[in-house]
């Protein structure tokens, strides 16, 4: 299990660089890695240490260039919109997200995420969504009575049955 440091972005994120203005999900290169059965993994902080523990064949991530936006609406006496303004998340609250989820894995005892990532997910085993696949982990976890939350238990539930969708037969380097 690993953040996979020292690994490379999927290649099709090598073709652009630079800062976009665009929001994560609609990057090009995470439009295009979708149409070939990648999934943005999921933000919801119970799933934090998801990219950590996925089977590594079934991961991928690309540089994050995107923009994060921060939108005020202004409201009047009766609740219409006057106004929105729209701007870049400042660092400062960046960085209280990458916090958040740093202190979450903490928790679990696992090491922080690298920084300027976005990780992408492909279903294993008879799973041919994301979705139905954090359902299938949901259900695990409910007829077990874990928690589904970041917990310790909660992450041994999802590696092992990753690992054991991934290889079924058992087949791969328990170590690996």
């Amino acid at each position: 299990m690993s953040w996979d440091e020292d690994g490379t972005p999927h290649p099709l994120a090598l073709r652009r660089t630079g800062r976009s203005e665009l929001e994560p999900d609609r990057l090009p290169e995470m439009r295009e890695l979708e149409v070939l059965g990648w999934e943005p993994a999921p933000e919801d902080l119970r799933w934090v240490f998801l990219p950590y523990v996925w089977p590594p064949a079934d991961r991928t991530w690309i540089p994050d260039r995107s923009t994060h936006w921060a939108v005020d609406t202004a409201l009047d006496g009766h609740g219409h919109i006057t106004g929105v303004e729209c701007a870049p998340l400042p660092e400062p609250d960046l960085r209280d997200l990458d916090r958040e989820a740093d202190e979450a894995l903490a928790g679990l005892g696992l090491p922080p995420r690298p920084r300027g990532r976005l990780w992408l997910l492909r279903p294993v085993g008879p799973f041919t969504t994301l979705g139905a696949l954090l359902d299938h982990l949901d259900d695990l976890a409910e007829a077990r009575a874990v928690p589904a939350r970041p917990s310790t238990a909660f992450l041994a539930l999802a590696r092992a049955a990753l690992a054991e969708l991934a290889d079924p037969e058992g087949l791969a380097d328990p170590e690996g």
